[in-house]
């Protein structure tokens, strides 16, 4: 087990991929996780930002690739 002394000691880049890692294993069985409700709310106030041409959609790789930019 991972202890908060081992995490702080890690690269970023270490934490991130550690991340990615625990959110690989925690959506395999995203079936049984239910969304909270303002998530539903969230997600139809995206889809109308999106209509309007406010917002743009950006495919999960590049998303990633640029939060990584902007957080290095």
């Amino acid at each position: 087990m991972t202890t908060t002394i081992q995490i702080e000691r890690m690269s970023r880049e270490e934490k991130l991929q550690t991340m990615e890692t625990i959110w690989a294993d925690l959506s395999k069985d995203d079936a049984s996780v239910e969304s909270p409700v303002w998530h539903h709310d969230v997600l139809k106030e995206t889809e109308a930002k999106i209509a309007a041409g406010q917002e743009q959609i950006a495919d999960w790789t590049t998303a990633k690739r640029d939060l990584r930019k902007r957080f290095e």
